[in-house]
């Protein structure tokens, strides 16, 4: 009797070489905010959190991680940049290369997004403008909106070391590797998008001044941990933190394209079609144009459904898929694709709570 064919291969789901490392998939747990580290130190709950969601061979990128005091701007986000963060995090590294997972720590600092609640002595927050936003994000008090400080040009190479020494203590920690969070409204991004840089220094005006700051936390960060461990993440369509740009596909080629001259691991977009992080829209724009700018592995991210995942690796349009709320809800999400078994729906109202278990380690397994 003839042996039955095997199935053909789902494209999410067949191995990859990305640099130096082995992925047996391509579906990635997306940076997620969680809140859950105490005082900006990572807390023995995340061991299991991060350890559930672990595959061998699968990829995971941390919540975003804080390169200093003044980068913080939500509550009861980790840092990275004290011993005992350094320290907290390593349990939580190891429990993540004990299954055989790839895990990189996305590196960020929010600038404006921040309030005096959040920085040290009470001081503004710091930003590319002193343009406040018409709505305060993450303070602690009643939202009202606060002026930030306009960095001078000298003070920008302190914040460029500060992306370094947290790259540094990533891999002291034990981390594969680092993404420079450029997305999303923060301060990477309040500096590439020209209706936030009002700027007339060399960090402001064109294009490439706009990206300046960015690339050079970019070539820092490869200078002291080396290419191959490097990722970033950019959201040009996006219009998080009142952060846009007035022509996103020129933007986004042109990061996509200079981040290649550095030969990064990887680039991390987020697809046009998400506005913010609600709110899904029809875009005319894609991500081709970035992709086939770039010259390394891409990552691609934003609303995307298994089907979705499948297609975009099928046609060619992107290496790896992020996925957050739905890897959030399903820790065994690459095993759930693999079987199109049903999924776990997620609970939004518990994304941000701050308790240890609910919305974070109690999402159930498949039997």
């Amino acid at each position: 009797m003839a042996a039955e064919p095997d199935a053909p291969a789902i494209p999410l789901l067949t191995p990859y070489k990305m640099g130096k490392f082995t992925l047996s998939h391509r579906v990635v747990l997306a940076p997620l905010t969680r809140q859950r580290s105490y005082n900006n130190v990572p807390q023995p709950h995340a061991i299991l959190y991060y350890s559930q969601r672990t595959s061998p061979g699968g990829l995971l990128i941390s919540e975003a991680t804080g390169v200093s005091d003044t980068a913080q701007g939500l509550i009861h986000t980790p840092g990275i940049w004290t011993k005992e963060q350094v320290e907290a995090w390593k349990p939580i590294v190891n429990a993540v290369h004990a299954k055989g997972g790839i895990f990189f720590c996305q590196i960020w600092h929010v600038g404006r997004i921040s309030t005096t609640d959040f920085q040290p002595n009470g001081q503004a927050p710091i930003s590319s403008t002193d343009k406040p936003l018409k709505q305060q994000m993450g303070s602690k008090s009643d939202g009202e909106t606060q002026l930030p400080r306009r960095l001078r040009t000298d003070e920008i190479p302190h914040i460029v070391n500060d992306f370094r020494l947290a790259a540094r203590n990533a891999i002291e920690a034990g981390f594969d590797g680092v993404e420079i969070h450029g997305a999303h409204g923060y301060l990477l991004e309040q500096f590439m998008k020209d209706t936030v840089n009002d700027r007339s220094d060399e960090y402001g005006g064109s294009l490439e001044n706009r990206c300046r700051f960015a690339l050079e936390v970019v070539e820092s960060v490869v200078k002291e941990i080396g290419a191959e461990r490097v990722g970033v993440r950019l959201s040009p369509f996006t219009e998080h933190g009142e952060c846009e740009d007035s022509d996103p596909r020129a933007l986004g080629v042109y990061m996509a394209s200079a981040l290649s001259k550095y030969n990064i691991l990887y680039c991390h977009m987020v697809e046009p079609r998400m506005k913010t992080a609600l709110e899904v829209v029809e875009s005319s724009h894609s991500l081709v144009p970035m992709r086939k700018a770039f010259s390394g592995t891409f990552i691609a991210a934003g609303g995307y459904s298994r089907e979705d995942g499948i297609n975009a690796v099928a046609e060619n349009r992107t290496d790896l898929v992020a996925y957050g709320r739905l890897f959030l809800a399903n820790p065994d999400l690459p095993k759930r694709f693999e079987l199109d078994a049903p999924l776990n729906k997620y609970n939004r109202n518990k994304f941000y709570s701050h308790d240890p278990v609910i919305g974070y380690t109690d999402y159930p397994f498949l039997e």
